[in-house]
Parts: structure tokens; C-alpha cells; sequence
């Protein structure tokens, strides 16, 4: 259904019933408007609403469309109207369906027909465009603070714990010992691939529809450039057609958000792995657990239980834009109101999960001891042995197989490969010496890889403290 212009409001708004103009020749039924209407969501947007308008206003004030004493009173009468929104005792109508006929009718109530002239050179469809860009971006900008007070908070966890030892996996496996700190860093370096995109994602973000109208732009001799300053734009949309009609950027936000929670739901899996008692890495805040209602020894890790959750909510907001869009002509129809309810909780779940993970993150408490002893089992250092054989001249598979001929003793001996005698490992391999000591010690295998990208105590402290300088405020 095309959405109504200018020409249609005087009407529209003197007759409640009558949700169009004379064009039609009954009222829509009341199912209809709930159906239709958007009021209930979108006006969220009012802020930003208002905005635009005003920035729009003052354009057409400056290329002599309206009077300048239209454009005041359109200032004027805004103001009046964003704080009775913000005080709550703006009256939201389900029958003018969306934000923006809502604040145009009280406009137009408080302020005469200047208000009616606000509306002059656009359309609600590049309005609305208008209008999510505006308000993605302001979210965008939340998200990407958020992202770096969270980095930060896992650069200050891995400073504090650069030397503290833990078993590094692979299919669930003991593979290498690492240090706590490095394995957190882990985090901090998707978090900051996170921001990335969000950063690039606010480029396509920031550009500005308005001035398209409803598809084809507009008679009027407007000054698209003049209100994407005044708004903070970086430009226009180049083309009217898919001014109005693109999604793209709420798509690519999606995107963006439904990752951030893929790399929130691992690390809340670790988390929930780490405090189960048979584990016992961590412990986090009560604050962020909770109890049983009927067993009164158990504490809960419900907020990264319920974040893992939150992500398959994320990532179906991406599937349903997606979906949304594949079918649509040009330009602009009315699925395209159904873009709004998955991207405002997309957003809103990223902001939320984030604010709380940086709160948790900083409370993790570290039970360094558990994590030695569990380096200690699955013979951690097996590849520094390998390792070792391989820079005394050993190729590298025979040094594997001397190794696995090692580790099966030790298995029937129940012991750990420090546990041998020298005696012992030169049975294995006689290029073995004293030194080996040194390289089957858990401290002595992650001090060992002090490269960039290492899990060495001294490369982690390079690494965090990088971190905590970009990171700073």
C-alpha cells in the first residue's frame, strides 16, 4: 500500500475515522489498523524523528520553500511536542499508525498550518529511512564503547593472571598449557574484530535518504547536502529508488550483532564450564547466579546461560531481514515496516548483554591452583618434548613417535612425563639431558613461546597493556 502525502493530512487528521483521504470510500476496520499500525513500536524513533524534521525545516527555510517564521514555529512547537513524549503525556493514537503522523497531527495542533507545511519535500518513506539511520547510528556508537570497556575489562583479567597456568583444549582434549591471561586475550581479539565492523558498518549507516520522498525525489528545490551536515551525515543516498527501499545497513547491523553474541555465547560457554564444580576454574558474583528451588546447595550461572540463549534470538533477526528483503521490487512497500521490531531488539540485546558482561567479566574470580592441576593431567608437555628432540637434530615425526612410546608408559605407569628419570626418558632417546626438566615444567613450556601470539607471561603483559592503552577512555 503507498504511503499517503502531504496533500492527504488535513483531511486525515480532521476525520479520525477516516484513515486515508476522500480517495477511498470506507474506513479501514480496526483489525486492519492493529495489523498495520507501527505506533506501538516505532516510537522509540521519536527523538530522532524530530531531528530530522527540524533539519528538514531549516532546509527548506533556507531555500525559500517556507517562511522563516514557519520554520521557528515548527521549532518551537517541536520542543513542545519532544517533551511531552519525554515526559509521557504525549497521547500516541493507533489510528495515525506510525511515530511520525502521531508527532506531525500534535504539530499541527500546537502550531497551525506551519505544521503542515513541515512535510513539504519528503515522503514518510524517506522519513523513515531517515529516521532508523539515525537512530542505528546512535546505537552503534552504545555498542562500540561497550565493546571496548568489555576488551578492557579482559586485558585488566589478563594482566592480573599473565603467569597464571591453565590446560589449553582442543576437542575438549588437554592439548598445551597456556596462561589464563592468554586464553582471555582470546576474547579481547574477537571483541575487537566486533567493533570493526560495527565502525564499518556505521559508514553505510550514515548516509542520508532524505530528500528521495517516496521514490522519485522531489520538484522542490531542496538542499539534500545542507540537511546531511546539519544531521552529521557523511553524504546522500545517490540514487532516490534505493534510497527509500535499502536495507542493507539494518541487514549488516544484524550481521554484526548476531557475531558479537556468537563470540558472547562461546565465552559464556566456557564460563559455565569453568564454574561447574567438577571443573572449578572460576566462580563468578552472586550477583550474576542464582538458586534452586528446591536444591539449596546449587548457584546457578544464569546470565551467561541465558546470553548463550539470547544469541540464537540474535542470529534468526539476521535470517528474518535477510528473508524480508529477497523478494522485493522496487521501491519501497510495506514489508519494509517489518525491518524494525527484529533490528530494535537486535540492538537492544547486544547493549544489554554487553552492559552486564562487562560488570561480570570484571568480578571473575581466578582458582589458579585448580587450573595447574588441571594442566597437569593429559601430559600437557608432550609436544615440548617432541619439541626438544626435534632442535637436538631428531626429525620431527620420529620425534612424535618417541614421544607417544613416552606417553604410553606414563600412562601404564600413572605418572606425568616430569614424574621420569633422566635415565627413564634416555631410554627413549638418548639425546635427552638434564636440561629436559626445564622444558616439561608447565612454567617452562609457556615461557618458551614468547613470539607474538604467544601464551608466554611476558608476551601476555606486552599484549594486555597494549590492549588497556587502546582501550582507555
Amino acid at each position: 500500500m503507498e504511503k499517503n502525502t502531504s496533500s492527504d493530512l488535513q483531511n486525515q487528521f480532521a476525520n479520525k475515522a477516516q484513515a486515508w483521504s476522500a480517495r477511498f470510500s470506507e474506513p479501514v476496520s480496526d483489525l486492519v489498523k492493529r495489523y498495520t499500525a507501527s505506533v506501538n513500536f516505532d516510537q522509540r524513533m521519536a527523538a530522532v524523528d524530530i531531528q530530522g524534521s527540524l533539519a528538514h525545516a531549516e532546509m527548506l527555510a533556507a531555500v525559500g520553500v517556507i517562511s522563516e517564521e514557519d520554520r521557528a514555529s515548527i521549532e518551537k512547537g517541536m520542543v513542545t511536542v519532544l517533551q511531552e513524549i519525554e515526559a509521557g503525556t504525549f497521547e500516541w493514537s493507533i489510528d495515525l499508525e506510525d511515530v511520525h503522523l502521531n508527532i506531525e497531527k500534535r504539530l499541527v495542533e500546537l502550531i497551525g498550518d506551519a505544521g503542515k507545511r513541515l512535510h513539504t519535500g519528503r515522503s514518510r518513506n524517506d522519513q523513515v529511512a531517515t529516521d532508523i539511520r539515525l537512530w542505528l547510528r546512535g546505537e552503534i556508537d552504545i555498542t562500540i564503547d561497550l565493546l571496548r570497556q568489555l576488551r578492557q575489562k579482559l586485558a585488566g583479567l589478563a594482566l592480573e593472571h599473565a603467569e597464571t597456568i591453565m590446560p589449553g583444549f582442543t576437542h575438549l582434549q588437554v592439548a598445551q598449557p597456556v596462561t589464563f591471561g592468554h586464553h582471555v586475550l582470546a576474547y579481547a581479539e574477537m571483541f575487537g574484530r566486533d567493533a570493526e565492523r560495527l565502525a564499518d558498518c556505521r559508514k553505510r549507516v550514515n548516509r542520508l535518504p532524505l530528500g528521495a520522498a517516496a521514490l522519485a525525489g522531489t520538484s522542490y528545490p531542496i538542499d539534500r547536502e545542507r540537511v546531511a551536515r546539519t544531521l552529521g551525515f557523511d553524504g546522500v543516498c545517490r540514487n532516490s529508488l534505493d534510497a527509500v527501499s535499502d536495507r542493507d545497513f539494518a541487514i549488516e547491523f544484524c550481521a554484526a550483532a548476531a557475531l558479537v553474541m556468537v563470540h558472547i555465547s562461546r565465552l559464556s560457554e566456557e564460563l559455565v564450564l569453568w564454574m561447574s564444580p567438577r571443573v572449578g576454574f572460576i566462580d563468578l558474583a552472586d550477583r550474576f547466579c542464582t538458586g534452586s528451588s528446591i536444591m539449596p546447595q546449587k548457584k546457578n550461572p544464569d546470565v551467561p546461560e541465558l546470553a548463550r540463549g539470547k544469541t540464537g534470538r540474535v542470529n534468526g533477526h539476521l535470517i528474518a531481514l535477510l528473508t524480508l528483503m529477497k523478494g522485493q521490487p522496487l521501491a519501497y512497500n510495506k514489508d519494509n515496516q517489518e525491518d524494525k521490531e527484529g533490528l530494535f531488539d537486535a540492538a537492544d540485546t547486544i547493549r544489554d548483554t554487553l552492559t552486564i558482561f562487562v560488570d561480570m567479566v570484571g568480578g571473575i574470580r581466578v582458582k589458579a591452583d585448580a587450573m595447574r592441576a588441571a594442566a597437569l593431567q593429559g601430559f600437557a608437555t608432550a609436544t615440548d618434548l617432541a619439541d626438544y628432540l626435534v632442535k637436538k637434530g631428531t626429525p620431527f615425526r620420529d620425534a612424535h613417535e618417541t614421544v607417544a612410546h613416552a606417553v604410553r608408559a606414563c600412562e601404564e605407569k600413572g605418572c606425568d612425563l616430569a614424574d621420569l628419570s633422566l635415565p627413564e626418558l634416555q631410554a627413549f632417546h638418548p639425546a635427552i639431558e638434564s636440561d629436559i626438566y626445564g622444558v616439561l615444567t608447565l612454567e617452562g613450556s609457556v615461557a618458551a613461546r614468547k613470539h607474538i601470539g604467544g601464551t608466554a607471561p611476558e608476551r601476555v603483559r606486552i599484549e594486555a597493556e597494549r590492549l588497556l592503552a587502546e582501550t582507555a577512555a
